[in-house]
């Protein structure tokens, strides 16, 4: 029986894993919406919001438009 060295036993299961360059995920720049508290580091994209103006959940803050490159989502 040939032996694998991608694959790891532990119990009864084989756990494999791929070594080796990944696939670039890719990137664009967005819009979102962030926190203009100085303490608070929440963000969303533009497109999770539905109104014009947004108040931040976690802190209550006011946030603001800016523009960050993020991994691409459908």
């Amino acid at each position: 029986m040939a032996y694998n060295k991608n694959i790891k036993k532990k119990g009864d299961l084989a756990m494999a894993y791929r070594r080796g360059p990944q696939e670039p995920i890719p990137e664009e720049e967005t819009v979102v919406w962030s926190c203009t508290n100085d303490d608070c580091s929440c963000w969303m994209r533009d497109a999770f919001s539905s109104d014009e103006k947004t108040v931040c959940p976690i802190c209550k803050s006011e946030m603001e438009k800016e523009t960050r490159v993020l991994p691409v989502i459908s």
